[in-house]
């Protein structure tokens, strides 16, 4: 089956369903719609927990790229993970044969609310305003923008009726199950130094001063990146003296090695999100992204977790989020070549300012300032 005869099964099957389209009285069955990278997956956690708690004995089953899945193994808030590819048709197959569903939500872009009703989910919740308009024609329960500021963790919740959902603790998210590797000895701090934009990247040197001071005060620093990165953490250490795990671990794997790691630095990345469900100590350096909408918001208050940033910064002036413009959205989307391949925002992030920031996260966590 190609990929367009999963496209058309999945266009026909959703007209097919739309005239029995309806609010249900009773939600047995719920089905969580989105392709999602890493981090925004991640960052559902909050969607989870208050589904589970106000459609408490409803099934859950959510989409996730299959690289991510293994993360959601363990069921987090009692949800059932499908592995979803929307480029492979059998996989297209299979989330249609999971329905019918009593309710769906549709998270990031609202295509999927077709695949959603091709699944027979009988009323579809989603944000409102995707381009362009067809996406949004099989949403049955459209919700607007925050008018204020708000996290992507937190505003997800508000497409759910009732309060907030609790703050999360470390092990509300069970610890997936992974193949065995070397794990570094204690004291370490992982140090990832990819992103998926260089756009995101921190200088080379400076990488090196942190793993440097890291050592000089009895942590080991662990360089980390994922396949294809090698290059980045070759300049960071290009004499290889730090141990480094890139491009060999798979995400559970990861998972495992944060778990271990007395403090995680890293980009604004899908890494960083996973620091934060595993409840490392991690210090998130913020340059093209929002510390607003990616940073800890409310959920994740509670988590040793801190943010590094230049303020204000002139270029991060684009209002964009999931193709919506939002007013009080201030994140920079361009390209390499549109900065010329040289992102200030990062460059001008010190290694005072790190240093301070890890002192104080360590603290968070209650361990000596050193």
């Amino acid at each position: 089956m190609s990929r367009l005869a999963g496209r058309l099964l999945t266009l026909s099957r959703a007209i097919l369903n739309t005239p029995f389209r309806r609010e249900p009285e009773q939600v047995r069955r719920i089905l969580i719609a989105h392709w999602l990278l890493l981090g925004d997956t991640v960052l559902l956690a909050p969607l989870l927990a208050k589904i589970a708690r106000q459609f408490a004995g409803a099934e859950c089953v959510v989409l996730a790229r299959p690289a991510v899945a293994p993360l959601l193994a363990g069921k987090p808030y009692g949800c059932t993970v499908l592995p979803f590819d929307p480029r492979d048709a059998s996989s297209v197959k299979e989330v249609l044969a999971s329905g019918p569903y009593d309710l769906a939500y549709v998270l990031g872009d609202n295509r999927y609310a077709w695949l959603a009703r091709a699944a027979g989910a009988c009323w579809i919740v989603g944000f409102d305003q995707d381009v362009p308009a067809w996406k949004n024609w099989m949403i049955d329960e459209a919700h607007a923008w925050p008018t204020s500021p708000l996290a992507w963790a937190d505003m997800a919740t508000e497409l759910v009726p009732g309060s907030a959902p609790e703050a999360y603790r470390i092990g509300d998210w069970p610890t997936p199950a992974a193949a065995p590797f070397e794990m570094p000895p204690q004291p370490y701090a992982v140090l990832h130094v990819g992103a998926s934009s260089p756009l995101k990247l921190w200088p080379a040197e400076r990488w090196m001063a942190l793993a440097q001071h890291l050592q000089d005060i009895g942590i080991q620093p662990v360089w980390s990146g994922g396949r294809g990165e090698e290059g980045w953490v070759d300049a960071a250490d290009p004499e290889r003296r730090y141990l480094r795990h890139c491009g060999n671990l798979d995400l559970a794997q990861l998972w495992h090695l944060l778990s271990g790691a007395r403090l995680l630095v890293c980009p604004d990345t899908g890494v960083a999100h996973m620091g934060r469900v595993v409840g490392v100590p991690t210090v998130t350096l913020f340059g093209p992204g929002s510390v607003v909408l990616h940073g800890a918001g409310e959920f994740w208050a509670e988590m040793p977790y801190h943010a590094v940033t230049l303020e204000h910064f002139s270029c991060r002036d684009q209002r964009i989020l999931f193709r919506r413009e939002i007013d009080w959205v201030q994140r920079c989307g361009r390209s390499p070549n549109e900065c010329q391949n040289h992102a200030a925002c990062m460059t001008g992030i010190s290694l005072s300012s790190v240093l301070s920031a890890i002192s104080d996260v360590l603290l968070l966590r209650g361990e000596s300032k050193s």
